[in-house]
């Protein structure tokens, strides 16, 4: 269904601290499945997961059947994107806004949680710090969860919690979930084996995990940070083990109920760390170690997907259960190595820095044995295809034609309001997003956005519905523009033959970042971190 949008008339949002000049205030009437009844709802958001991971996608080394076979129940979104980097994604995700306007979202310091372990601070006391930091969320905001919860269902967040780098009890409730489980700090989640983690507001010890680190292991890849992974001391307990029992316990206790799940793993960030190599990989010679590792992490996300699927389908809900799986941006490297993959990125053969500009990143060209973005230029924290291109994949047999395709533009930002209709949320709300509901479940092959528009470390980027591309890297005063139907790599620079497709786009791109190309992606926490210090409430680094 077309969603009504109008502006908002000179509403703040202290939280975000922006007005929303071209964003809608939605209103969507919900849609549920043909008996009346609402969908269950699953979104596994995978993390740091190149689309060239993926076995449909192409790839040749490890094998990911549960995914591909999500792909062959349900539909395909083959224009779906991502911000570049974590916190921003899961950010745009949560609220529905993208981040390229003047003032973006609020992160608080990374590590704060840390501070538990070390005997610095005590839950409480960093909780305290973190909330008065930040400013008070405005009644009127919406947030995905708080979109299902309100519309009758029981939610869940399990895994890496929120857009981080640390995040609060009050945050958690505040934006929708009834329960939760994992990190509330997303640098601890750079590790997998962490001494506690929170739940529904209560830190919880996990036995035999006596790291303060959380056992976060070091790159590149050492005779030293190999010995380090292989030493299994206060590694008792994988992280990723304990969010998938969670998780399949939620969907057990909930199974005659609508609920939500939104399941954010840990999966396939790095550093590399995992309890034992798949034996898919075991005897591939093609890969190093910490290769197989690494294998063995996206092999583990895969197998998790499927333990998800089997367990609707034992509960007999898998066909009135709507399972999203996307990622937050594009792919990273964490398998460096002298003479193999080496940060920072260079050229194997010239060994020169590769820059995104006059010299773009291509796996064949670094080395990467996995070409985690699929042949795409770039990598996560780029503007480039393979920093914000991401897999999305739904399915769900009540309502979608199974093996079906769509190759609409589609934001992250949207699932949001397509979520709204889903579960039938109808209060209006704030959103830079559009519900793509009619062409998820096949009444249109419009989805019916116009552009998607992202920001980086060198600035913003923006795509139309026809494949047009303008992309910006302000660090070296440089617009480049691509017709992406007939150059998916981002080779031929078109500024020069179609100036005035430049101009156009040019104008579009500055009004969507409100009359600034300088803005951020995000709030940095540096900021935040004064605003603490300034308070006089913390004088502790990261």
């Amino acid at each position: 269904m077309k969603r009504s949008t109008t502006i908002w008339k000179k509403s703040i949002i202290p939280l975000l601290v922006f007005f929303l000049s071209f964003s809608g205030l939605a209103q969507v009437n919900g849609s549920v499945a043909g008996n009346g009844q609402k969908p269950n709802i699953v979104l596994i958001y995978a993390d740091d997961l190149g689309i060239g991971l993926l076995g449909h996608e192409g790839q040749k080394i490890i094998k990911t059947p549960h995914i591909d076979q999500l792909a062959k129940e349900g539909v395909r979104f083959t224009n779906a994107y991502s911000n570049m980097l974590c916190a921003p994604a899961r950010a745009s995700l949560i609220t529905g806004l993208h981040d390229c306007h003047k003032q973006g979202f609020e992160i608080t310091p990374g590590g704060f949680y840390k501070k538990i372990s070390t005997g610095n601070y005590e839950q409480g006391q960093i909780e305290k710090i973190l909330n008065g930091a930040l400013r008070p969320i405005p009644q009127n905001q919406v947030f995905l969860g708080q979109v299902a919860q309100e519309a009758g269902y029981i939610t869940a967040q399990i895994g890496k919690l929120e857009w981080g780098f640390s995040t609060t009890d009050h945050q958690m409730k505040r934006h929708g979930w009834d329960r939760y489980y994992g990190y509330l700090d997303h640098v601890r989640a750079h590790g997998f084996y962490p001494p506690f983690l929170f739940e529904d507001g209560k830190l919880v010890d996990i036995e035999g995990n006596t790291l303060a680190n959380c056992g976060k292991s070091g790159e590149p890849e050492t005779p030293e940070n190999f010995a380090e992974r292989q030493n299994r001391e206060g590694k008792a307990q994988y992280s990723q083990d304990l969010f998938m029992n969670k998780a399949l316990d939620f969907i057990s206790t909930n199974k005659d109920r609508p609920f939500f799940l939104y399941f954010p793993t840990q999966l396939p960030h790095g550093p590399v760390a995992i309890p034992e190599i798949h034996p898919d990989f075991i005897n591939d010679e093609r890969l190093t170690p910490v290769e197989k590792e690494y294998a063995s992490m996206v092999k583990m996300l895969d197998d998790n997907v499927g333990q998800i699927m089997q367990k609707l389908k034992e509960l007999k809900i898998d066909g009135e259960t709507l399972v999203i799986f996307t990622a937050d941006n594009g792919h990273e490297i964490y398998y460096g190595q002298k003479g193999r993959v080496e940060k920072p990125y260079t050229n194997i053969k010239t060994g020169e820095r590769f820059d995104d500009v006059d010299h773009k990143y291509y796996s064949h060209l670094s080395g990467d044995v996995f070409d985690g973005n699929g042949g795409r230029a770039g990598m996560k924290r780029s503007n480039l295809q393979g920093g914000i291109q991401v897999p999305l994949i739904v399915r769900w047999p009540a309502k979608i034609e199974a093996g079906s395709s769509n190759d609409g533009l589609v934001a992250n930002y949207d699932l949001l309001a397509t979520m709204a209709e889903v579960t039938g949320f109808s209060k209006p709300f704030h959103t830079d997003g559009i519900s793509f509901y009619e062409a998820l479940v096949g009444k249109s092959t419009e989805v019916g956005r116009e552009f998607v528009v992202y920001s980086s470390y060198t600035g913003p980027t923006l795509i139309t519905d026809e494949g047009w591309k303008i992309r910006t890297d302000l660090n070296k005063q440089v617009f480049e523009l691509f017709f992406l139907p007939d150059d998916f790599k981002e080779a031929n620079d078109l500024s020069q033959q179609h100036p005035k497709k430049l101009k156009e786009l040019k104008s579009r791109l500055l009004a969507a970042c409100e009359g600034d190309l300088k803005n951020g992606h995000f709030t940095n926490r540096g900021s935040i971190l004064k605003v603490a210090r300034k308070k006089g409430k913390w004088t502790g680094g990261e």
